[in-house]
Parts: C-alpha cells; sequence; structure tokens
C-alpha cells in the first residue's frame, strides 16, 4: 500500500472547523499542526478518522442542544415547589415591614446611655436608686449590693473584696459617693408602667401618683374583689364590677375576714399595755456578736454577752436562716433568736420582745412571745426576729455587731 503524508496548513495553530451539513452547527474543531511524525496510510484512512471525529463531536453537541431544554424544565418545576413553600411559610406583612424598616446603621448612644454605662453599680450592673459607696479605688456598688457581699463574707467567714479589683471593702472603708448619687438623680429612666422617661430624682413620684399605667385596686377590694389593673382602667372596671351588687350577707362576710385581722392587731396592743402593769419589767440593750460553730460545716451564729434581769444571768443566742444548711445559696434571708437562763432559778413564766433600739437603728416589728423557764428547760424555742425585710437583714450581717433592745416582763402571780 502506498503510504502517503497529509500536509497540513502551513501555519502553527490555524484551524480547521467542519460544520454540519443540515444544521450548520460546529461538529469538529481540529488544529492541525506541521509534524512529519504523522502519517496516514491513504485518503480513505484520513476521511475514517474524520468521519470518526465528526460523529463523536456532532454526538456531544446533540447532547448539549437537548440537556439545556431539560435542565431548564427541571429547574422551572424546582423554583415553582420552592416558591409555593415560601409562600406557605411566609411571614405575616406587618412583621415583613418591621423588619424592612429596621434602620440599617446603629444607632450611636447618647450622653446619658454612656453615663448609665460609666456610673451603674460593679456587681448589679444597674444604676442605683439610693445611697452610692465606692472602693479605695473609686468603683462604684450601690447600698443593697455592698451589704449583700458583707453579708455574704460574714457567712463565709471569709474578707469581703471589690469585685473588680478584688481590693478589701468593709463598712469603714467604703466611702459614700454624693457627686455620683447627685448626678445618677438626674439621668432620664424609663417608667416600669408607662416606659415614658423621667428623670430619677421625679420618677418615684411619678409610679406612684401620675402614671395612668400604674397599677391600681378596686375600690371594692375591701369587699372580696379580685381586680388589679391599670389606673386608667380603674373607673371602668368599678362602674361594671359586679362586687357592688353584693348582697348584705355577702359584705359582712368580707368584713367578717377584715375584722379578724384587725382583732390581731388590737390584741397585740392590748398585750403590750396589759404587760405594763405586771410586778417586773426590765429591758437591756443586747449586743450579737458573731461566732462560728465547732462542726463539719462551720455555720456563723450570734451571741450576746451575759445580762442580768430578775436577779438572774441570761444570754441571748441568734441564727441566720435558721432550717438551713448553707444560708449562702439563699437569697432570702431571716434571723431567729432565743433566750437561754444561765442560772438555776424557781421557775419563771417570762414574756419578751425585740425593739429598735438607741444604738443601730434595727427596724423590726413587735411580736410578743412567751416561754416558762425552769431548771429543766432554760433554753426557750427559737423564734422570729421580725425584721423588715432581707435587706435589713443583710445589712445587720454587714455590721461588725447587732444591737437591738430586749423588753422582758415577769409576774409572780
Amino acid at each position: 500500500m502506498t503510504q502517503g503524508r497529509w500536509n497540513a496548513p502551513a501555519v502553527v495553530g490555524e484551524k480547521g472547523v467542519l460544520r454540519h451539513s443540515l444544521s450548520g452547527k460546529p461538529a469538529v474543531f481540529l488544529t492541525f499542526v506541521r509534524n512529519p511524525s504523522v502519517r496516514f496510510g491513504n485518503s480513505v484512512q484520513l476521511f475514517t478518522v474524520l468521519i470518526l471525529l465528526h460523529c463523536l463531536y456532532f454526538g456531544k453537541f446533540a447532547m448539549s442542544d437537548s440537556d439545556p431544554a431539560t435542565g431548564s424544565t427541571d429547574h422551572t418545576s424546582a423554583n415553582n415547589e420552592n416558591a409555593q413553600k415560601m409562600e406557605e411559610f411566609a411571614e405575616p406583612d406587618a412583621k415583613r415591614r418591621k423588619i424592612s424598616n429596621r434602620p440599617t446603621d446603629d444607632k450611636k448612644p447618647n450622653l446619658a446611655e454612656r453615663l448609665g454605662g460609666i456610673l451603674c453599680c460593679v456587681v448589679c450592673l444597674d444604676l442605683p436608686r439610693a445611697a452610692i459607696y465606692q472602693c479605695v479605688n473609686g468603683h462604684l456598688m450601690c447600698v443593697g449590693c455592698l451589704t449583700h457581699l458583707l453579708a455574704d463574707a460574714r457567712l463565709r467567714d471569709e474578707t469581703a473584696t471589690c469585685p473588680t479589683c478584688r481590693v478589701e471593702i468593709s463598712k469603714t472603708s467604703s466611702t459614700r459617693n454624693l457627686a455620683v448619687e447627685n448626678a445618677v438623680s438626674e439621668l432620664p429612666s424609663e417608667c416600669r408602667y408607662c416606659g415614658a422617661q423621667f428623670p430619677r430624682n421625679s420618677l418615684g413620684r411619678h409610679e406612684t401618683q401620675e402614671c395612668e399605667d400604674r397599677i391600681a385596686n378596686c375600690k371594692y377590694s375591701r369587699i372580696g374583689c379580685p381586680w388589679r389593673g391599670p389606673k386608667h382602667e380603674q373607673e371602668e372596671h368599678e362602674s361594671a364590677c359586679v362586687h357592688a351588687k353584693k348582697s348584705g350577707a355577702e359584705v359582712m362576710q368580707a368584713l367578717q375576714a377584715l375584722d379578724e385581722q384587725t382583732a390581731d392587731e388590737k390584741k397585740l396592743y392590748n398585750s403590750i399595755f396589759d404587760l405594763l402593769g405586771y410586778d417586773n419589767i426590765t429591758f437591756n440593750d443586747i449586743q450579737l456578736k458573731p461566732y462560728r460553730t465547732d462542726e463539719f460545716i462551720n455555720r456563723l451564729y450570734y451571741e450576746s454577752s451575759r445580762f442580768s434581769a430578775f436577779g438572774n444571768q441570761w444570754v441571748v443566742k441568734a441564727r441566720i436562716n435558721n432550717t438551713q444548711k448553707d444560708p449562702t445559696q439563699s437569697s432570702e434571708r431571716d434571723m431567729t433568736y432565743q433566750i437561754t437562763l444561765k442560772s438555776r432559778s424557781t421557775p419563771l413564766n417570762i414574756s419578751y420582745l425585740a425593739l429598735a433600739g438607741p444604738v443601730g437603728g434595727v427596724e423590726v416589728r413587735p411580736r410578743i412571745y412567751e416561754f416558762e423557764f425552769s431548771d429543766d428547760h432554760t433554753e426557750s424555742n427559737y423564734v422570729q426576729l421580725p425584721l423588715r425585710d432581707t435587706d435589713e437583714c443583710n445589712r445587720l450581717l454587714a455590721a461588725k455587731t447587732i444591737n437591738f433592745r430586749l423588753i422582758m416582763f415577769y409576774s409572780q402571780h
């Protein structure tokens, strides 16, 4: 067979394009380069190679022409399904408008907000409403947080430290910052009922007397109406209140419960006047000092020095959260106390109560207790020291000593 050499175009990289005879689309893209090593037996072999390449590329272009149509159909159906799902789970128009109208740029805090972040308490991170104290390094604490820190340190038998710089703090080392108190009182604050802003020094009057959204009771609450709502709705409620149409018997039943409560209060005052007629009355200004028990978990307790009353020696002891092993785990705190007879004596029926003394300023609500002491029963039961609230208990714990006045009554009859 005669061997022949096929001469490619002389220009390197020149392309020869073969198009389909019917569609006119490019079927083969070939670049022929002059290369002496490329040999073909004859023109039939060359034609056969070209036909094979033509069929191969023609099939590829035919598939590429049909794929977009199929792909576009599938893509269209997928888009329709996604659109249906989006319509099904679409957000309400009001919410969509609210989100779209949200400003894109972050609002810069004004001067009052920046000062609020600087003058806030380092413990509760809120602007104080009462007295403001500071450690020796100038970190600010409201009086409630300061007393709570000192109370926790007392219960744990530790030294109280500033949460920011860890310097030691105490009642004597912490100083009151009047300048910051005056500055904070002029900063605006939101009313907890209506949300309007007022200077802090006038916010209390607004919330208790002026705000139309403050909580009010129905005027028929004394006869059982439980309604509590905004002040501006009080008149409308009272005009339609069903308790206004109660019968006389129903009103008397409600008033009877109030009379029982009033009778208990009168009983206390009448008891005090009766006790003032006893043969022996004595009072002592008690000072309680902190001590620790010898148990596995040391518990804080308070004890007074011995004092004399009715010819006998007595001691007062006090505990914090009497039924709780670790009072530091609770935010609610109270104090109980007992009287202990330290000398042998004939049976004594003693009535006693604790009052605020001339030193310390303990806020207590008078409550009379009674116990019969003897040689076999020298310790009274632990009874409640009727403090105002948990903050008052923390204030007592923060102090080095607790001072109050104990009045004791004894009658030989």
